[in-house]
């Protein structure tokens, strides 16, 4: 993904989060919605915008749903400050370049989308006749849903979510038990990695609606945090436990992420981005854990102590066969610490292959 998509993105966030139900700026276009006037709302960027612009009368007055309502009466566009507290200014007539290229037919929608192009303003355009709000930024577009749609496709979202959260649960313990046995294959590896990545993205798109949602979706917001829960911490450590080259795992992590739905189903793009080239015959290759991960769940065992302790090991086996003593003489250990790292590995071994053979 480009800078410029990434900050489209970022841009939209915060204009949705502007207009989410629950803000007063969406009871100012319900009741605009209501009473089909249809309005014209400029958000931001007033120095840009007001030279594009003349007529109207200026206020600067505290923004209210009310005001902005009786407001939106009147033909022009209603300016308001960035952060949406303040009413600048009323009726402005709009007078962007003409030579931009718009998609829109209705008067409203084409000057809305030729000011988000022409300034940094957020435009949002409130039809009078079909009762649609559309909201511009940059050159996108984007047309707000009913709230009845979005939380339906959030809950078909988080559903499907469950699903894939239980397959991955599935396929990381399988892989927990053969870290221990030390017969992991890049296949096992790229699985578990695989259906990571498909968990994320699925709750990118409910973080979308969530955001659309504001106050109607705090219950999903709640499901959605407690099936999340580090997941996205474990996605990365797994790539710093596996990934050939000890690089940076976010930036891994973020390539994969950006492959579509359907390079993520062909497993040799995920091992290739960890650094495993070849054909399918790579997959069966016996790899060996780092460690991370595995110590990663022993409670109150600092990332600094970690990365000290897989430096001086290596390997997740010689950490298992590592003796007290040993692992005392790592700086930041100590002899209690390592008493708790030995008792809490082989607790951590009986119980997961307990599970996987019970």
């Amino acid at each position: 993904m480009s800078v410029n998509d990434k900050k489209k993105k970022q841009l939209l966030k915060k204009a949705l989060l502007m207009i989410a139900p629950g803000t007063e700026l969406r009871q100012a276009v319900n009741h605009i919605i209501h009473a089909e006037t249809g309005a014209l709302l400029v958000i931001g960027d007033v120095d840009s915008v007001l030279k594009i612009s003349n007529g109207g009368f200026e206020l600067y007055c505290q923004a209210a749903p009310q005001k902005i309502y009786e407001l939106s009466k009147m033909d022009g566009a209603i300016l308001l400050s960035e952060d949406v507290n303040q009413i600048l200014r009323a009726n402005v007539h709009l007078v962007p370049d003409s030579s931009l290229y718009t998609s829109e037919t209705g008067m409203r929608h084409r000057s809305a989308e030729r000011v988000a192009k022409q300034t940094k303003a957020i435009v949002i355009s409130i039809s009078q006749r079909r009762s649609t709000v559309s909201l511009f930024v940059d050159n996108f577009k984007y047309v707000l849903k009913d709230t009845r749609e979005i939380l339906a496709k959030s809950n078909q979202a988080m559903q499907t979510l469950e699903k894939y959260k239980n397959r991955l649960d599935q396929v990381a313990s399988n892989l927990s038990a053969l870290e221990y046995e030390d017969l992991v294959t890049l296949l096992d590896v790229v699985i578990v990695l695989q259906r990571s990545l498909m968990v994320e993205k699925v709750a990118i798109e409910i973080e979308k609606y969530i955001i659309e949602l504001g106050i109607e979706g705090r219950l999903i917001q709640m499901q959605l945090d407690e099936l999340m829960a580090n997941v996205e911490e474990e996605s990365l450590i797994l790539i710093r436990d596996y990934a050939v080259k000890k690089q940076d795992g976010i930036l891994i992590k973020e390539q994969l992420l950006e492959l579509s739905n359907e390079e993520l189903l062909d497993l040799l793009n995920i091992a290739s981005l960890l650094g495993y080239e070849g054909t399918v015959s790579v997959l069966d290759r016996q790899i060996h854990p780092r460690g991370f991960r595995v110590l990663r769940k022993i409670p109150r065992l600092p990332y600094s102590v970690i990365d000290k302790i897989v430096k001086r090991f290596g390997d997740l086996q010689s950490i298992l066969n590592a003796k007290n003593i040993d692992l005392d003489k790592v700086e930041g250990v100590g002899k209690a610490r390592a008493e708790m790292i030995q008792d809490n590995l082989r607790k951590f071994k009986e119980s997961t292959l307990i599970d996987r053979y019970v």
